[in-house]
């Protein structure tokens, strides 16, 4: 079942797709930079905080079983509704913790609730947005996320300042939370909205497996797509997950300090927030490809310079080159991964394998922390970053073999 294009416009649902998604986003992005500090002051190791701060992402991937059914039986509406109540729980779970332990558990939750409020999002613009526009819409919408969790530090730090501790950045989640749920209960429900635009007309697209079914049954009939698409799409974002703990990783093994570090992780921030509109704009116009290879190149390419120059005389020089190089890459590669599993979905009920799809680039995502730090502690830093432009290859091999096979290129000039 196809979207109907004719007079689409997404400025009549935009306050109520996308608003919710950036308060959600500045709540969650002002407390989770603060999660190690948080640990440590209830007497966590930094191992243990590193651990604590890793459960986040745990969660969302856990999240990610029971989501796509919870998502198709109860609505895209009420499952956002649902994850902000849960991730209010979350929220004050944290900000009582009376040990590392309470606080852990509070992050998972926390994961639980991302997990279902992305995929229900997600799921909603599958099912309403046209063909023509996905990749922008789907863009779109990860940039909101990224600015909400670039607005969120930056509201963070001023709070620690004036309050002189965490406990305002807790409440800040908490009312940004409730303000995020304000918004969907207030504005129209978008699904009601957009629902008549819906056709009868045959999809461009492959559908797959959209009957409701389990997350083992789910991943166990899409087992070759998830194999092959899926995992180029993991290793995709194995690669971007991989950015965000190397670069910091890189400047410590350089001595560089954390004012410098901060600054460099920032511009790089900015660069990568400005490209989120043209990555969607290139996938609508020229298909999935070009949102999947150049980006993947760049990041294979950035972690290969990183592997090449760590004793180099102008080592700084070359990580901060890097950094902007990786930053540009991940940029490019904004909703490619949201778009392909909304192409590959179809938009009949597409919750239960969005939910599949998610677990995988999930993994891939939960997996690249992991093996930095063991192939760092086995060998070295520089060893781990030429692994990851090395698998950076058999990404680009995979994409391009097996993207086109699934997916048709979109329609000119949308």
């Amino acid at each position: 079942m196809a979207v109907d294009d004719r007079g689409f416009s997404l400025r009549t649902v935009a306050a109520a797709v996308y608003l919710p998604t950036l308060l959600f986003g500045i709540g969650e992005g002002a407390l989770i930079p603060l999660i190690p500090a948080a640990a440590s002051s209830l007497g966590a190791t930094i191992a243990f905080a590193g651990a604590i701060a890793a459960m986040l992402k745990i969660g969302e991937l856990i999240g990610d079983i029971p989501s796509g059914i919870l998502v198709s039986r109860i609505g895209e509406r009420t499952a956002m509704i649902t994850a902000v109540a849960v991730a209010l729980v979350a929220a004050v779970v944290i900000m009582l913790a009376p040990n590392p332990i309470v606080l852990g558990i509070g992050v998972f939750v926390l994961g639980l609730a991302t997990a279902v409020f992305a995929l229900a999002r997600h799921a909603f613009m599958t099912t309403y947005v046209p063909l023509r526009y996905r990749a922008r819409s789907l863009s779109l919408l990860g940039g909101v996320f990224r600015g909400g969790h670039f607005i969120g530090p930056l509201l963070s730090a001023p709070i620690i300042h004036l309050t002189g501790g965490m406990a305002g950045v807790y409440w800040t989640m908490v009312v940004f939370c409730m303000s995020a749920a304000i918004v969907l209960l207030v504005l129209p429900d978008p699904e009601k909205v957009l629902r008549a635009r819906r056709t009868d007309r045959e999809t461009s697209t492959q559908e797959i497996a959209v009957a409701p079914m389990g997350i083992v049954s789910t991943i166990t009939s899409n087992r070759r797509v998830l194999g092959t698409v899926g995992a180029g799409a993991a290793i995709l974002s194995a690669l971007r997950s991989a950015r965000t703990v190397i670069i910091p990783l890189w400047a410590v093994s350089l001595g560089v300090d954390e004012a410098s570090t901060a600054l460099i992780i920032g511009l790089a921030g900015a660069l990568d927030f400005a490209l989120f509109y043209l990555s969607g704009h290139i996938m609508d116009r020229y298909g999935r490809l070009w949102g999947a290879l150049p980006p993947m190149i760049g990041l294979g390419a950035g972690l290969a310079m990183l592997a090449l120059t760590h004793d180099a005389s102008e080592a700084i020089v070359w990580m901060c080159i890097a950094a902007g190089l990786l930053a540009i890459a991940n940029g490019m590669s904004s909703g490619i991964l949201m778009t392909l599993g909304a192409d590959l979905a179809g938009t009949r009920n597409p919750a239960p394998f969005l939910g599949a799809w998610r677990f995988v680039t999930d993994a891939g995502a939960a997996t690249s922390p992991l093996l930095i730090a063991g192939i760092t502690a086995v060998a070295s830093i520089a060893v781990a970053a030429g692994t990851l432009g090395g698998l950076a290859v058999v990404g680009v091999g995979v994409m391009a073999t097996w993207l086109p096979r699934y997916i048709e290129k979109p329609h000119r000039g949308g």
